[in-house]
């Protein structure tokens, strides 16, 4: 199968089913962060406990659907891989975060839109980080593979 342009097969279908994992972080995110603000937590420390439950649930989305993990390599292993590749990402995540949270005044869509702009910021470094080092594959695909 001739390739286009640089992309390798199979590329615009994981980044398709990474972008959906994503949406189901993000509400994952939004959802416990509106939690955790509820608990008295506040922006900061709320955010750090809805970031960790979203990358746990989008390693577990994208390890079964978009990805195919390198199964000689413990799950554990993958999951400290994962979680270190996202706060990579979650760095960027959490820089345009902050700077939405600071920079406009407290609301009740506030949360929902500093995650966005959050998730949106570190969506391709986690892609790339996933793809290329979580995720991995040892041997290139083949035509007769697909």
């Amino acid at each position: 199968m001739k390739q286009r342009g640089r992309y390798e097969p199979g590329m615009r279908r994981e980044l398709a089913r990474f972008l959906m994992a994503g949406v189901v972080g993000f509400l994952i995110d939004t959802g416990m962060l509106y939690l955790m603000l509820w608990l008295g937590l506040g922006y900061f420390a709320g955010r750090a406990v809805s970031f960790l439950c979203a990358v746990w649930t989008t390693w577990q989305v994208n390890r079964r659907y978009t990805f195919t993990p390198d199964r000689r390599q413990s799950i554990w292993a993958e999951w400290w891989r994962y979680l270190t590749a996202m706060s990579v990402g979650g760095g960027v995540n959490y820089a345009a975060y902050s700077a939405v949270v600071s920079l406009l005044h407290p609301a009740p869509w506030l949360p929902l839109l500093a995650v966005a702009a959050g998730s949106i910021a570190g969506l391709l470094v986690n892609f790339a980080t996933a793809k290329w080092w979580v995720f991995k594959r040892t041997k290139p695909i083949t035509d007769e593979s697909c």
